[in-house]
């Protein structure tokens, strides 16, 4: 009863709004989405299957969220978005469900911020704090780990993975995997080095931030994930370089991003 709702807005029977939350004028709201404690929907904001939104977070006019996946398989399987706490959601972003192929759900965590235009796709995995600058696009089935920034006009090819505390350049296309901590840029993107500026603001010690640019030396040595085991086998030095190798050497088809 304390939500705030205009009257032009139409929300579908079904649908369950939280307390305190402000739903503006000529939104619509489909009959399977459950917003959390106090979302703000501010204008013509479409949310529609079965998306689930968290406390506190905020869309701008002209979103669309929990359409249907843009992906030719899709049969009209059940499946779902779930966006976490105090997310940014800004003018004319879209995120789309997920597919039975791809584990049914699109997933993004807390306290990011999704500038205007930017897509999420088909069961894409988002992390907490991840940044997605104006008109970004994130295709199927990629996993962006937390604190990931992505530079405008840039695009992730399906599956890739991106490392916790990457940064992507402006006006990259990411095809590869991409290591925790790196920095990344170009049209056909390779690793430049490493994202020294966002461990320091996080307030990472030198020592760590030493045994990790030793590591990414190392790496640039031969062949990346040989080069990668021999490291794990020999025994890295630092919380950040051990995360670096477990990422390499985990579970992954795909071919990964290396230093130029």
């Amino acid at each position: 009863m304390s939500a705030r709702i205009h009257s032009s807005a139409v929300i579908e029977e079904g649908a369950v709004i939280g307390p305190d939350c402000e739903i503006g004028p000529f939104c619509h709201i489909g009959p399977e989405v459950k917003l959390g404690r106090a979302v703000v929907l501010k204008s013509h904001v479409v949310v529609t299957g079965d998306t689930e939104i968290g406390d506190e977070t905020v869309v701008f006019p002209f979103a669309s969220l929990g359409q249907i996946p843009q992906d030719l398989k899709f049969k009209g399987e059940h499946t779902r978005l779930v966006i976490g706490k105090r997310n940014r959601i800004r003018e004319y972003v879209t995120m789309n469900t997920g597919t039975e192929g791809g584990g049914g759900v699109t997933r993004v965590g807390d306290d990011g911020l999704f500038m205007a235009s930017c897509h999420v796709a088909h069961d894409a995995q988002i992390g907490d704090r991840v940044i997605l600058v104006n008109s970004v696009a994130i295709a199927g089935h990629c996993v962006l780990e937390d604190d990931v920034i992505v530079g405008g006009l840039s695009g992730v090819h399906q599956w890739v993975r991106i490392g916790r505390g990457a940064i992507i350049g402006a006006l990259s296309m990411v095809t590869a995997d991409v290591i925790p901590h790196a920095l990344v840029a170009g049209p056909r993107a390779g690793l430049e080095g490493l994202n020294l500026v966002g461990l320091k603001r996080r307030g990472v010690a030198r020592a760590e931030i030493g045994a990790l640019r030793q590591l990414y030396m190392g790496l640039s040595e031969g062949n990346f994930r040989e080069q990668a085991r021999k490291l794990a086998e020999e025994g890295a030095e630092g919380e950040l370089a051990r995360e670096v190798l477990d990422f390499i050497l985990g579970p992954s088809d795909r071919s990964f991003l290396t230093p130029r």
